[in-house]
This record gives structure tokens, sequence and C-alpha cells, in this order.
């Protein structure tokens, strides 16, 4: 069983597009399997535990994120959507609520651009969290880019 993507409009969205200087299935492979995932999610200075990852339309993602200072972050999300090698979409289940939509477009053999979106139902949960999360999902990217550059294609 699936759950619908939101739909949304843009003040009810965070959006952070990267263009990555790696093949589309090589991006998609960083989002998809747990062992290069842990190493870069999250921003500058978080480590991940998980728990449980169950890639598929249904499957649940359950970890942990570790602050770099203090504290541990719970995270439970539901896979909503997988199209690989375009498309990845999950909802958190753990609180602040939001869906994420992300795609990866091959713009030439070696280059993919990825727009990552954060879905809210109100504007007021996205503003919550805007002055927080663009910068922080910046520096996700930055991790990304990091742990591809190590990974074999």
């Amino acid at each position: 069983m699936t759950s619908d993507i939101l739909s949304t409009t843009p003040d009810c969205e965070i959006v952070t597009v990267r263009i990555l200087n790696f093949p589309q299935e090589l991006v998609f492979k960083a989002w998809s399997t747990p062992q290069h995932l842990k190493n870069w999610w999250g921003p500058k200075g978080f480590t991940n535990t998980f728990n449980e990852f169950n890639f598929c339309e249904g499957g649940k993602w359950n970890f942990i994120m570790h602050g770099p200072e203090a504290g541990n972050y719970a995270n439970e999300c539901e896979f909503i959507k997988i199209d690989k090698p375009n498309l990845i979409a999950w909802k958190r289940h753990s609180k602040p609520l939001f869906q994420i939509l992300t795609t990866f477009e091959a713009i030439t053999e070696n280059q993919t651009k990825v727009v990552f979106k954060m879905l809210f139902e109100t504007k007021e949960e996205c503003q919550k969290l805007k002055p927080y999360v663009v910068d922080k999902n910046e520096e996700n990217f930055d991790k990304l880019e990091v742990e591809l550059s190590k990974m074999k294609y």
C-alpha cells in the first residue's frame, strides 16, 4: 500500500537543486543503498545509525541522526514512490511531518540534476523549518558529492 505524494504550492515547498558531475545511476545508488546513504545523509557533522532500510514502495526507513555536539534525532520514514533511476519519494512519520520528493535527471552521461523537494501540508509548517533547513540541505549535498567521489562507477 502506498500513499499519494502531496500536491503542493510553492509556498509549501523547500526546494534544493544541485547539478552533480556524476552519472545518474551512480547518484541514484548513493540515495538508495544504505552503506552509501548513511555516510552522507544529514547536515555537516551529523552521523547516522540505520535500524531499518527497506528500499521498496511501502518499505520503512528508520534511523537515528547523531548531532555533532549533542542530540540524537529519531527518524521514521516510509517510501511512497520509487522509479529507478529517476525518482524517490518518502514521507516522515516522525515530527516534523513532511514528504520528500527527489528527482534525478541525466543531463549528460556524467552529469545529473537532482531536485530535492520537501513538501509540507501547510505554508505555516513550511515557514517554520525554512530558516533552518535551506543551508542544511546544501551541507547535505556537499556531503553527497564527497561520497560520490569515493564510489566506483
